[in-house]
């Protein structure tokens, strides 16, 4: 009796743990490493974001040709994981000023756990709250 509680206890975790998996959404933007930011990725953002990729890339793509992967949200600052046929995968930096959406910056490539801290520091140093830098570090890295 004993062992098929505990059983039960482990399956009941193994569970929660599928569960707050699968709550988590795409590329592993979670609750609980991106506390405080709005990660939900609406049409209507989706829409947005596709224009104001592409507008900020150097080497043209149509809005209809990107994908948006992503959308991390704190206060006035917003990033988004963006794909497109002309560059590298890469998370794409904005803020919000005057009711506009600026182009920050861009982050491309592969990072380690290792490297968290660094993500962190760099998305902080663009401007981005640590909330939305922590964020795009998990996304990066736990992703």
């Amino acid at each position: 009796m004993i062992i098929l509680q505990q059983h039960s206890r482990s399956t009941i975790m193994a569970l929660a743990a599928l569960a707050t998996s699968l709550a988590c959404g795409g590329a592993g933007a979670s609750e609980f490493k991106c506390s405080g930011v709005d990660t939900h990725l609406t049409q209507q953002r989706q829409a947005e974001y596709k224009r104001l990729v592409a507008q900020a890339m150097e080497m043209k793509a149509k809005a209809a040709q990107i994908g948006i992967e992503n959308f991390m949200q704190s206060g006035a600052w917003s990033a988004v994981y963006a794909s497109t046929p002309v560059s590298d995968d890469g998370v794409l930096f904005f803020q919000t000023v005057d009711g506009k959406k600026r182009f920050k910056d861009v982050w491309g490539g592969y990072a380690d756990p290792s490297e968290r801290k660094e993500l962190v520091d760099w998305a902080k140093d663009l401007g981005a709250p640590e909330s939305l830098a922590k964020c795009f570090a998990h996304l990066i890295v736990d992703g």
